[in-house]
């Protein structure tokens, strides 16, 4: 994916079970279910890491209690730590994980994408740029920048 590496040795992580969701009762195609935690972190724990061949979830950028959901609000936050304080593809890990959520939820939510306080010198900065439409409008519009993502979002075989 890309040379020179950040993190040329990142620790691995067993990936967690995958739960199995319980089906509702409930026939009513129309009717609204309601979103939660879980199903927020299925969408995303498969996002490949821009440097290594392991999903975020295996590196422990994103864990399960990385996602806050207030479905009532449709409002979804989710906090990433990356690997080393330093790490220059934050953003793509960012984007990828707010590029994922737009895709896979309905328009309604409202997605905050964090980096977890502490975690990176630019954190500030950060956490502005994943959060500005326009500037989120403007990376995706960059065909590197799209490229990278798709390839973050793109299923590994494994």
């Amino acid at each position: 994916m890309v040379s020179g590496l950040i993190n040329e040795n990142p620790t691995v992580y067993e990936r967690k079970e995958r739960r199995v969701r319980t089906d509702s009762t409930n026939t009513d195609e129309f009717s609204v279910e309601p979103i939660d935690q879980l199903e927020i972190f299925d969408h995303i724990r498969d996002i490949r890491d821009p440097e290594h061949p392991y999903s975020l979830e295996q590196l422990k950028v994103l864990t399960e209690d990385s996602v806050e959901v207030d479905d009532h609000k449709s409002y979804v936050r989710v906090t990433f730590t990356p690997t080393v304080e330093h790490c220059s593809m934050a953003t793509i890990i960012g984007l990828s994980v707010r590029v994922k959520l737009m895709r896979s939820l309905p328009p309604r939510y409202k997605i905050d994408i964090r980096v977890a306080p502490g975690s990176h010198a630019t954190e500030a900065a950060l956490n502005k740029q994943l959060n500005d439409k326009e500037r989120v409008a403007a990376a995706l519009e960059n065909p590197n920048l799209v490229e990278m993502v798709d390839e973050c979002l793109s299923p590994s075989f494994e």
